[in-house]
């Protein structure tokens, strides 16, 4: 009985564990995931990690192409930056990496606008990761 236990135990943790590094990979963390329309568009990503504050974002794109034309971070202050990323992105492709001004700070949301480009006709799912 120990010895199932034991191993229910031993499995739990690693489960965690792998829980715990898709969260974090180098230090970035995933704010959240949209999936984007296939039109000239504006969308809010609500982001839940309520535990962080953030000095860097980095944008991923998979799946379809994504034109992104500006951001707006929206932080819990009630304060707010404007990011004009302007970036093409290929269907597995990525931003540079974007530093937020101030130190630290809690992010609520962030609105970005863009339309798609996209021949294999797959939407295009856009991650924000922050550090």
């Amino acid at each position: 009985m120990k010895s199932r236990s034991s191993i229910l135990l031993c499995a739990f943790i690693l489960g965690m564990a792998a829980i715990t590094l898709s969260f974090s990979f180098n230090g970035w963390r995933n704010l959240g995931t949209k999936t984007v329309n296939y039109r000239l568009d504006k969308d809010v990503l609500d982001v839940q990690l309520r535990d962080g504050r953030f000095q860097q974002l980095k944008f991923v794109v998979r799946g379809g192409a994504l034109n992104m034309y500006k951001v707006v971070v929206h932080f819990e202050n009630g304060g707010q930056q404007e990011i004009e990323l302007r970036h093409n992105f290929a269907a597995r492709s990525s931003s540079r990496i974007v530093d937020l001004k101030g130190n630290n700070r809690l992010i609520e949301k962030i609105s970005f606008w863009y339309d798609t480009v996209n021949s294999s006709n797959r939407k295009a799912k856009l991650t924000v990761l922050g550090k």
